[in-house]
């Protein structure tokens, strides 16, 4: 297991992953950057919305943010969650498919896009971090698709817990920055199931949700065999 160090994304602190190398090299980037827009970002303040053109990428520093995109419908499809170390914005497009959202109190550091590409373009381990993100925001992509893939309600909503305790380094307690919609909008559920879902893991000893944003996982083996 990576070492940890203690991030804080709501009231409570969280341990998450040390950044890797290669991410550090991009850190540095971010740190050097000319751009810097007014930070603290919110609870619900928008870093940028679905359809702006591109322009900066922001790498969080503190706090959580929901990335979504509205469906033609009316509906709203959350595509993922983003947490200390975590970079938002890094597209290939010339606009941004996805609405990027504070959900707590965010601080974080950003670069042109124009920038970033200059320095990348000279810069061969700055290239191979970017390389090794994008990597990553594909894996956790394909992740996601496999969550929605499964068909059982407490599958994908146990499937969500287990990521997203991987990505905190595995503690046995849980704080969710994100709303159980939030959680419904991204495993394909409504609201009422995943409170319900939550609920009947609470009953079956699986987990102790201590209230609505702080889960205990109990028995991460059964649940873990669940998504099996």
């Amino acid at each position: 297991m990576p070492a940890l160090r203690i991030c804080e994304i709501t009231e409570q602190p969280i341990a998450i992953p040390r950044a890797e190398s290669a991410d550090c090299h991009l850190c540095a980037v971010f740190a050097n950057a000319s751009a810097a827009p007014r930070s603290p970002f919110a609870p619900g303040e928008q870093l940028f919305r679905q359809g702006d053109a591109v322009r900066l990428v922001y790498r969080v520093l503190k706090g959580a943010v929901v990335s979504y995109r509205l469906l033609s419908d009316g509906r709203r499809q959350v595509t993922g969650f983003h947490l200390p170390g975590d970079f938002v914005g890094l597209e290939a497009g010339v606009e941004h498919s996805n609405t990027a959202e504070a959900l707590s109190t965010v601080h974080a550091t950003a670069i042109e896009r124009a920038e970033l590409a200059e320095r990348a373009a000279t810069d061969i381990g700055l290239a191979r971090a970017l390389w090794q993100v994008t990597v990553r925001a594909v894996q956790r992509s394909e992740d996601h698709a496999l969550i929605l893939a499964r068909q059982a309600a407490t599958e994908r909503v146990v499937a969500f817990l287990l990521d997203f305790a991987e990505r905190l380094g595995h503690p046995e307690f849980i704080d969710l920055p994100m709303t159980r919609q939030d959680i419904a909008d991204h495993v394909g559920l409504t609201i009422h199931t995943v409170s319900r879902t939550l609920s009947q893991l609470q009953t079956d000893g699986l987990i102790e949700a201590r209230s609505t944003r702080h889960v205990r996982l109990l028995q991460r083996g059964r649940l873990e065999s669940i998504c099996a």
